[in-house]
């Protein structure tokens, strides 16, 4: 293989990392050892700085590039994001309406019985107070329609947002060329 710039990651298909360079896991290094590495990338990646220096962990990441995208996201090197899962509520979904099943006939029970949402008022309980008459208006031609239960269904377990992904080895040369900015 010819010779790469020290800082290149390069993906690879087996296991291991091959001489002069090292699997991208997050792990710290000696500034003195690898000082032309450090030199490029700094605490960029972790570190403090003074004895040590973190290369970057890819594990479980997707790479992306530098810079502001078209959509106006901008990203800096070394900045980490994103989650594996997140669990979607009420504000994660899109505004919409659900249908309510009524009847026309005269309701005489003070609280709705198994599958009925709507029951008749009834002011006979003290604690129920004044009797309140529900207006409920069918579309022309009277025609109600029926709609599945009112009760929350889910049960708030996370959602895996993994895009479809292949394993491969990320490695960084640690030796090589340093390279000049122009």
């Amino acid at each position: 293989m010819s010779e790469v710039f020290i800082g290149s990651i390069q993906p690879f298909g087996f296991d291991f990392a091959p001489r002069g360079w090292m699997i991208c896991n997050g792990r710290l290094l000696s500034i003195a050892q690898y000082d032309a590495l450090f030199a490029l990338i700094g605490t960029t990646y972790g570190g403090d700085g003074v004895t040590t220096f973190a290369i970057p962990d890819t594990r479980g990441r997707t790479l992306l590039g530098q810079g502001a995208t078209y959509f106006g996201h901008s990203y800096s090197m070394g900045q980490t994001g994103g989650f594996e899962t997140v669990t979607l509520t009420s504000q994660n979904l899109p505004m919409h309406t659900h249908m309510m099943m009524a009847s026309f006939q005269s309701a005489t029970l003070p609280a709705p019985g198994a599958g009925e949402w709507l029951s008749g008022a009834n002011g006979s309980d003290p604690t129920a107070g004044d009797a309140v008459t529900v207006h409920i208006y069918a579309p022309a031609g009277g025609t109600m329609n029926a709609m599945n239960d009112l009760t929350p269904a889910g049960g708030s377990q996370p959602v895996g947002i993994d895009q479809p992904f292949l394993v491969n080895n990320y490695c960084i040369a640690v030796y090589g060329i340093f390279p000049s900015r122009n």
